[in-house]
């Protein structure tokens, strides 16, 4: 099917049920267990910096286990699985001395998962499956200091991290259905990729739709940069994405009061893929496919989601549980608010007409 009917068909399907998103890649990537030299591999063998960690090099080092990565999310019910390019930005990349790879992993990346969601819709033509093309916060920020002593400065400038996610977002355009602009903690940097990516859309006959996920530090209910929940909705609804939410940071037992703020602020689809529960002491997730499942089946039944799945320390066995649990379950209705100006600073402000 073309790029248009698969997102006419997802949005379609949306009305129907609850979506399902995939799970964490980075922690399927640990559990392979590679070195740095599996992430050298052949062709940087004598790169002088170690490249461990840079899981987005994996698209170009060790294609097929990201494949299988993407394999055992779709086998697992997801609907809509994101591309292995969370950090594929020359901003990011710059930390390994891979900025000038930027456009190879992030095109590679978003042919990775075409290709594995091409596969299951030949083997299920009636379901459609989605490729949100992954695009994470940087390295850097635009709103925050990292100098104490210097709080007016900044590593970088707006048209820097434009540049560098225009580059990102060049590279999927082909390949992807939807930007995913996810695991926002700082709005300004969000706006940035949020441009970059409408510039990539303008004049084109097939635009991709965003996708648009914050993400909430602490139960203070904020961003790192200070926002809450309806504040960072009102900064990015002019982007008039396709599904809003929050991921990352938190579990779903501390995330649900935030996505309960989404639900009533947003006026499109829902999206939620909260944590395996909060890292314990070794930085490792232990909440149980059971656990996760049993909140993301409640927030659904009350009617608060329209897209769930799983980020850090989530695997294939949460996802099948996840879709499991919100199977039969109506989704959230999508109803456009009445027009006013929203504005918003750290707090949101509505003024009615």
């Amino acid at each position: 099917m073309t790029r248009k009917e698969r997102r006419a068909r997802l949005s379609e399907l949306a009305k129907k049920r609850v979506l399902i998103t995939d799970g964490a890649m980075g922690t399927a990537i640990q559990a392979l267990g590679l070195d740095d030299a599996a992430f050298h591999g052949e062709r940087f063998a004598t790169w002088p910096i170690p490249l461990k960690g840079d899981n987005d090099l994996l698209n170009l080092t060790r294609p097929k286990a990201i494949r299988t990565i993407h394999d055992d999310y779709l086998a697992a019910g997801a609907d809509l699985i994101e591309t292995n390019t969370f950090n594929a930005t020359s901003i990011s990349q710059a930390d390994y001395g891979m900025q000038n790879m930027v456009a190879e992993i992030a095109r590679e990346g978003a042919k990775l998962a075409r290709a594995a969601a091409n596969a299951f819709e030949i083997q299920e033509p009636e379901r459609p499956r989605g490729v949100m093309g992954a695009i994470g916060p940087l390295s850097k920020t635009l709103s925050i200091s990292p100098k104490v002593e210097d709080p007016g400065y900044r590593e970088v400038d707006f048209d820097e991290v434009y540049v560098s996610y225009r580059e990102q977002a060049e590279a999927m355009a082909e390949y992807v259905d939807f930007f995913a602009i996810e695991t926002v903690f700082d709005t300004l940097n969000a706006k940035a990729a949020i441009t970059a990516c409408m510039d990539v859309n303008e004049g084109t006959s097939d635009p991709v739709p965003l996708i648009l996920s914050g993400t909430i530090t602490d139960n203070s209910g904020r961003t790192l940069t200070g926002q809450t929940t309806e504040a960072f909705w009102n900064s990015i609804a002019h982007a008039r994405p396709w599904a809003a939410g929050l991921n990352c940071a938190l579990g779903a037992n501390e995330l649900r009061p935030f996505i309960a703020d989404m639900a009533r602020a947003a006026d499109c689809m829902v999206i939620a893929y909260p944590n395996a529960g909060l890292p314990n002491a070794f930085g490792e997730y232990d909440e149980t496919p059971d656990t996760t499942s049993a909140h993301l089946g409640e927030w659904a039944r009350d009617g608060l989601v329209n897209i769930v799945g799983g980020c850090c320390g989530t695997t294939p066995d949460h996802i099948r549980a996840i879709a499991s649990a919100v199977a039969g379950v109506k989704p959230r209705k999508t109803n456009p608010h009445p027009v006013a100006m929203r504005l918003s600073g750290l707090e949101p402000f509505e003024l009615s007409t």
